[in-house]
């Protein structure tokens, strides 16, 4: 099957976003089937995301951290796949994790600030918080 697909212009994303972030930092990742990765964040340098999948499937969870939000500790959820070719947007101050649902997923993402391990921190999945 071929396919050509336009990811994210300027415009579209400030249409939908309501802001025009400026993307420093694109990733690649792989993943096997049942990982779970941790709700993670970073307080300093925190990181606006636009995710997509390329291969396979995943359930994403992102938390609204920002403590000034109308929305504080509410949560969104989706499945992302490269069949359904959704992308999710992650503001800055949400935490953001996910559980590969195929034999394996891969990820791309950009970024808004570059990975800063120092900042990283992770709420376990289960928190009851």
């Amino acid at each position: 099957m071929a396919f050509f697909m336009t990811v994210i212009t300027k415009e579209f994303f400030l249409e939908k976003v309501g802001t025009s972030s400026h993307f420093v930092q694109d990733n690649h990742s792989r993943s096997i089937k049942d990982v779970l990765r941790a709700l993670h964040y970073q307080i300093e340098k925190s990181q606006g995301k636009l995710v997509r999948v390329v291969v396979g499937s995943v359930f994403d969870v992102a938390v609204n951290l920002r403590k000034i939000s109308a929305t504080f500790g509410q949560w969104v959820r989706v499945c992302l796949s490269a069949q359904n070719k959704d992308q999710l947007w992650i503001p800055p101050g949400f935490a953001y994790g996910f559980v590969v649902l195929s034999e394996y997923a891969e990820f791309l993402y950009k970024t808004t600030e570059y990975y800063a391990p120092q900042h990283d921190h992770t709420i376990l999945w289960n928190d009851p918080n």
